[in-house]
């Protein structure tokens, strides 16, 4: 299988992050580490990002249910 590999423009577009946002949630642990692809470029697997909506979108749900 393929991997799928995102730039950071793709990323934000997907997530609706800023550039600023991704790389403060990274520091902070809570959203995929990107990997390094060359000398001065990273992108994320695409199968990350998109777990990483899944479970925000799952921990919104729950929150609506338990209002």
């Amino acid at each position: 299988m393929p991997v799928h590999l995102l730039k950071r423009r793709q990323v934000g577009e997907i997530t609706t992050l800023s550039r600023a946002s991704i790389y403060d949630m990274i520091k902070r642990g809570v959203f995929p580490k990107p990997i390094k692809i060359g000398e001065r470029a990273v992108a994320w697997r695409e199968a990350d990002i998109i777990a990483w909506l899944d479970a925000r979108m799952a921990a919104a749900s729950d929150e609506e249910v338990a209002l």
